[in-house]
């Protein structure tokens, strides 16, 4: 891979942009700034997904934090937000650079048409003078709207891009065996996109004014990787630390890419969580769907039973004997039609490979 044509995803951490006040650091997101120009210009392609806005709303209003926690956090996503992207023009504008504001919830990952809509955009933004800035819409994202944190909405940029490489950045080096303030903690410099093992080291510790902790971190960069991208995380606060983990220098750690190649379709499917159906299938089936020696699609003699009024085209989880989940898929016909061929030969798959993403 040629580091000239390099799409890069770099997420920014509120504990990186602000200080311990919860108030803007101008300082660090200047330098952090000056280091995606320095990239810009050697070539790369460059998406921020930059998280402040609540900090620099709280900032401008203080006195808000006396409001219901769900209209506070509108409010001064609204008036943070306005505050932060100012911020970033001016500092991009000295380097003659422009920068573009794409507001997301996760709404807008879950319907295959605004899904695309906004991969088009983000493509369009990749200009040689554009630096597309992209943020949770706060205003409106409540509940299940929301991202567990902007960690997810990094991931799914990654993914949705073909992005070579995300970068979170957060105020600590990466993973640690223990919490990053044990003495006996050690930084894991290397993780394997399927390893699990690590979560226990986790500590379940997340910052004073964000949403997401390590372990969501770990899965979700873990993923990410699953489908393609390299995933660094390091230390935001760190003199030069993106130019430094980029040229494989600095203390990080690094998850890399499996070499598994998912179309795009599969990479959405992938990241979706909320589904129409559920299927049941039986220990045959799910033999037959996670043999990597063949390509398998899921037959109705497979299926045990079937859950929810589908229809084709809509998405469902497939589950095995055990209850985990195998994979997601999308229907080939209506919740009705499938229960009359449930268990039965002759029938054409319920869910055609093409259209079937395995956990």
């Amino acid at each position: 891979m040629s580091m000239a044509t390099s799409k890069i995803v770099v997420k920014v951490g509120t504990n990186v942009l602000t200080r311990p006040d919860g108030s803007l650091d101008v300082t660090n997101i200047s330098h952090l700034v000056d280091q995606l120009v320095l990239l810009k210009k050697q070539g790369h392609q460059l998406v921020l997904v930059s998280s402040g806005a609540v900090g620099a709303g709280r900032e401008l209003l203080p006195d808000a934090d006396q409001l219901d926690p769900v209209i506070r956090r509108q409010m001064l996503s609204a008036i943070g937000q306005v505050r932060l992207m100012e911020l970033y023009r001016q500092l991009f504008a000295g380097h003659q650079l422009l920068c573009g504001q794409v507001l997301a919830t996760k709404e807008d990952f879950r319907d295959r048409m605004h899904y695309l809509n906004m991969r088009n955009c983000l493509e369009a933004l990749l200009h040689d003078r554009v630096i597309p800035i992209i943020n949770e819409n706060d205003v409106v994202s409540v509940t299940e709207l929301m991202f567990t944190d902007n960690d997810e909405l990094a991931g799914l940029v990654t993914t949705m891009l073909n992005a070579d490489r995300l970068v979170i950045l957060s105020s600590v080096d990466g993973l640690y065996t223990a919490a990053p303030d044990d003495p006996t903690a050690e930084l894991i410099e290397s993780l394997a996109a399927h390893d699990e093992s690590v979560l226990g080291h986790v500590a379940p510790v997340k910052s004073s004014f964000g949403r997401g902790g390590m372990g969501t971190k770990v899965r979700m960069a873990q993923q990410t990787a699953r489908l393609g991208a390299e995933v660094i995380l390091a230390n935001g606060r760190r003199p030069n630390i993106l130019t430094q983990v980029l040229s494989g220098q600095g203390p990080c750690t690094r998850i890399a890419a499996t070499n598994a190649k998912p179309s795009n379709l599969k990479k959405w499917l992938a990241q979706q969580a909320a589904t129409n159906g559920t299927v049941y299938v039986n220990a045959g089936a799910q033999d037959a769907l996670l043999d990597e020696s063949k390509v398998s699609s899921l037959l109705p003699v497979g299926v045990v039973s079937i859950e929810g009024d589908f229809n084709k085209g809509d998405l469902l989880h497939i589950l095995g004997p055990d209850g985990k989940a195998i994979g997601i898929g999308i229907a080939q016909y209506d919740a009705a039609t499938a229960g009359e061929a449930i268990g039965q030969k002759g029938h054409k798959p319920l869910v055609h490979y093409d259209y079937l993403v395995l956990m």
